[in-house]
């Protein structure tokens, strides 16, 4: 709980109507500092206190109270308080590197939403004429910078007030995993500077000197903003509005909103380029759906194709939602694409995760960076149907064991590159391709596909409904392959696949997008729930095929039906319910409807007609 210095300080700032921004400036400290002593988290020392009464006014009186009450901070240097053992809640946030992530209260998913709204409202009118594939770059990189800030300047203070601290000992900032932030890169040399006309040179210099002091940041970090295209004027409002925020309210985590807002933006970016976004972005509900599916609880996390990072984040969020550590998992991941790399690796640092991504970016199939690796669990989002993905050059491949793949489509080329880098003992994977992958008969792909099947590592098929993806419109589907089906940890499930039609499931949020629902009766748990049944997991129940849904097949089904894997061919027709009325009856009852209401429509058509005479139309 907020001591009633705390509360004081966030009423009376409130009174005079001051951001905590503009009271940081008026009292000589930085917004970090207010934030951390309005929710308890720090004490600030005598002279500051002096300070901010300089500013706001000293407190007024309350009523009787024991002394020690009265004796709070209000009139005392920190090293006159006696401390008290933290609670969880009040301890710094953990290093942009590494941790475990805060939780943000139920009454703090509104804020949320509207911080992350009025965010981008601002960020949005920077764009002017940029293309959102630059523009992109200019924002994201100033929410990263303004997370590391914050987790610098917290660390900061508390080492500021500690009796034995030294906040300028880089030492110290090593020891909590938070990254060393120059004075001149801090947020709050921006914010007296936002509104000058070198403030995107001062923004570049900063992203150099942050990876000039955190070698693990080389060649991360954005330098784009002293670029002619970006409007000064309106950088220096968006950084006004970034500082005016409150990101340390009660009940909220910096981490965590800045981490949330980072993916609210993806999905708007995404959102705004269209087809170039699926090139980064995987919508999160899929990410989900994989996610809950494969239950990566602990091992080795691997994404060859690994965009943003969604897939990392998700696994995180899913580890520590079922009462475990980030650090159980092991992640690693590949990306092609030296700017989306980039994006993936701030992602990551926001939310405090630790990430092999290989000291570059580079091509999954010509240059693996992780030769060796055997993981637990491998969750991708390819890009589909890719034709100039290198193929001419790999034909003799280790990697094809079920066949080469066609130089002009990509799909099962990523399908093995994904099956040989899964553990043989108990190694699971979840990847996305487009629906032509289940039934393709050209250039050997239904060959490679009948040899996998044969080879019994195709455990489930999932079909989802369109309109899912910003890429593209098209519905798509789930391969889930098992290099090893009579894993002990579930039933011996070889010679089997389950098959899930959810084309059905999902609801639109727009015009032109759906999302699967959430929550414990929703789609996503739904599909999750079939999935974990049929490799007998007790808590979820006894399986039964479910026509027009879900049927488990035999190797002898699929043969009959050419090795072809779409689901709707072997889950059937939903059973139609039977309502115990006649067919007699029932028309009775719909004639006599349809009767009523050809009457109620006579009647409107008259009194349209009489309406219109009033008007002077009509006969």
């Amino acid at each position: 709980m907020p001591s009633d210095f705390a509360t004081w300080l966030a009423d009376a700032r409130k009174q005079k109507n001051l951001s905590q921004a503009r009271l940081a400036e008026q009292a000589g400290v930085s917004q970090a500092q207010i934030s951390h002593w309005e929710t308890g988290k720090v004490t600030p020392s005598a002279g500051q206190i002096a300070k901010l009464h300089a500013v706001l006014g000293k407190p007024k009186a309350r009523r009787p109270a024991p002394a020690a009450a009265l004796e709070l901070p209000f009139e005392k240097s920190a090293a006159q308080v006696p401390k008290k053992a933290p609670e969880k809640s009040s301890e710094p946030p953990p290093s942009p590197r590494r941790g475990t992530k805060g939780k943000a209260s139920s009454a703090g998913s509104a804020a949320v939403l509207g911080f992350e709204e009025k965010l981008w409202e601002a960020a949005d009118t920077l764009r002017g004429s940029m293309d959102p594939a630059e523009y992109k770059h200019v924002v994201l990189g100033l929410i990263f910078l303004k997370y590391i800030s914050d987790a610098f300047e917290l660390r900061y203070a508390t080492l500021s007030a500690e009796k034995n601290g030294d906040p300028e000992d880089k030492d110290e900032y090593e020891a909590e995993n938070v990254f060393w932030v120059p004075k001149a890169a801090r947020w709050s040399e921006f914010q007296k500077t936002a509104r000058q006309a070198d403030i995107g040179v001062r923004i570049d210099k900063a992203m150099e000197a942050i990876e000039k002091e955190n070698p693990s940041l080389k060649g991360t970090l954005p330098r784009e903003y002293a670029r002619p295209a970006v409007d000064k004027e309106r950088l220096g409002k968006l950084i006004d509005t970034m500082s005016d925020i409150d990101l340390a309210a009660p009940g909220h985590n910096t981490k965590d909103l800045l981490g949330r807002a980072y993916e609210y933006f993806l999905k708007k970016f995404a959102s705004a380029e269209g087809r170039l976004g699926g090139d980064f972005y995987t919508p999160q509900s899929v990410v989900r759906v994989l996610v809950e599916m494969l239950e990566p609880y602990k091992g080795r996390v691997f994404d060859p194709c690994c965009g943003s990072g969604g897939m990392f984040v998700q696994s995180e969020k899913f580890v520590e939602a079922h009462g475990g550590s980030a650090r159980d998992i092991s992640v690693h991941g590949q990306e092609w694409n030296a700017t989306t790399w980039r994006l993936c690796r701030m992602n990551l640092a926001i939310r405090g995760i630790e990430a092999n991504l290989g000291p570059t970016w580079a091509n999954s199939f010509r240059q693996d960076l992780h030769p060796g690796l055997k993981a637990d669990f491998v969750l991708a989002n390819p890009p589909f149907n890719v034709s100039d993905w290198g193929g001419e050059m790999l034909r003799e491949d280790a990697r094809w064991k079920y066949g080469p793949p066609p130089v002009g489509n990509a799909n099962f080329a990523w399908l093995q590159h994904i099956l040989h880098h899964l553990s043989p003992e108990r190694g699971v994977a979840g990847v996305v391709l487009a629906n032509g992958s289940m039934s393709s008969q050209q250039s050997n792909e239904g060959e490679i596909r009948k040899a996998m099947i044969e080879a019994d590592v195709v455990d489930c098929m999932v079909a989802l409904p369109g309109q899912l993806f910003y890429a593209t419109q098209i519905p798509v589907c789930l391969w889930f392959l098992a290099r090893n089906k009579r894993d002990k940890r579930f039933r011996d499930r070889h010679g089997e696949v389950l098959f899930i039609d959810a084309r059905k499931l999902g609801a639109l949020v727009d015009r032109t997008h759906r999302e699967l629902s959430d929550g414990p009766d929703g789609d996503i748990a739904r599909i999750a729930r079939t999935y974990h049944a049929w490799r007998g997991q007790q808590e979820a129940g006894r399986y039964a095929d479910a026509p027009g849904f879900c049927k488990s097949a035999t190797l002898e089904e699929i043969r009959a039906h050419g090795h072809v894997l779409t689901p709707g061919r072997y889950v059937g027709a939903e059973a139609a319910e039977d309502d115990d009325e006649s067919f007699e009856e029932k028309m009775q009852r719909l004639t006599a409807k349809l009767k009523e209401q050809f009457a109620e429509g006579a009647k409107l058509e008259k009194a349209i007609q009489r309406s219109l005479r009033g008007l002077g139309y009509g006969q």
